[in-house]
């Protein structure tokens, strides 16, 4: 159902699973060992990972839901001839909300892989994903009000397939025990068809 692999201009994408990423791998870059996590998950909702095991069963959670149909998670790294070539750039996900006709689309990227217009490259191809390949009628892109930089990303590719700002949804998500407000995009279907 989900494409195990996948490559755009500068990025490939492979299926994050343990025999494709080593949990120990895994742990350093998604722990308080990378230096930068902090800030890179600041607006996101999961906490680091605090052991190589809790890495491991993160990486069996996220097969799990691949086999459910629940969620696709890959392991974004950079092509040859771009700066950090081979390494783990982070990750990109696809949420399949079936019951409610809606993909959304997920992105950690690690710092310094940040201002290279990455996650634009990533959403072009989850979209496609997630209206070619899943046939979703919507795709919905929550983003914490806080992350500014992100929603300037996010505007831009939401706008270039045709998609619209939905507004601002108060305590609508959480990270830890603090409810956050979150902006709200989509795309429909018929908004990215039309905007080929």
């Amino acid at each position: 159902m989900f494409p195990e692999t996948f490559e755009t201009d500068r990025l490939r994408f492979e299926r994050l699973r343990r025999d494709a990423v080593d949990a120990r791998e895994f742990y350093e870059v998604s722990s308080r060992r990378n230096s930068t996590i902090a800030e890179e998950t600041r607006y996101l909702p999961w906490n680091p990972t605090a052991t190589v095991k809790e890495a491991a069963d993160r990486l069996e959670e996220f097969e799990r839901q691949w086999a459910d149909r629940e969620r696709a998670e890959w392991i974004v790294r950079p092509k040859e001839g771009e700066d950090g070539a081979g390494e783990i750039a982070g990750t990109a996900g696809l949420l399949c909300r079936w019951e409610k006709d809606l993909g959304v689309p997920a992105i950690w990227l690690r710092k310094p892989f940040w201002g290279r217009g990455y996650s634009g490259e990533r959403a072009d191809a989850l979209l496609e994903i997630a209206f070619d390949r899943l046939d979703f009628g919507v795709v919905a892109v929550p983003l914490h009000a806080d992350n500014e930089k992100s929603y300037r990303a996010v505007e831009k590719y939401v706008e270039r397939h045709g998609g619209r700002y939905e507004g601002l949804l108060r305590n609508h998500a959480g990270r830890y025990d603090d409810p956050a407000d979150h902006h709200r995009f989509s795309i429909s279907r018929e908004e990215y068809e039309s905007s080929d």
